[in-house]
């Protein structure tokens, strides 16, 4: 079963507690990548590097940021592949006690 744990807040600075998180979130995705659970995990970009893409009447329209003002943003993401649930939960409870916040955690729908 394929879930994404989402991780929200500022983009890392360069303060030492930031670089602290990214080291340990780091070693954690190593860890997932060795018990094969690990599907994918980044970190993403500020969200005034962001866009919104659709298509209107047949025509693509790209806007760019910032968007919505929001407290928290969309950080980074862990997907992992894990055998049910339980351990989906432990996963996030993990990531959440590496960042310091609450994660949401959220099943995938259309996994091949």
């Amino acid at each position: 079963m394929k879930y994404l744990v989402l991780i929200y807040g500022d983009a890392p600075g360069g303060s030492t507690a930031d670089q602290r998180v990214v080291r340990e979130l780091t070693k954690f995705k190593g860890e997932l990548a060795g018990t094969g659970e690990l599907v994918s995990s980044e970190g993403l970009s500020v969200p005034g590097e962001g866009r919104v893409v659709q298509v209107r009447d047949g025509v693509k329209v790209v806007t760019d940021g910032p968007f919505g003002e929001a407290k928290e943003q969309l950080a980074g993401f862990f997907m992992v592949d894990v055998a049910d649930d339980e351990r989906a939960q432990e996963i996030a409870g993990r990531v959440s006690a590496l960042v310091g916040d609450r994660v949401e955690l959220r099943g995938t729908l259309l996994t091949a």
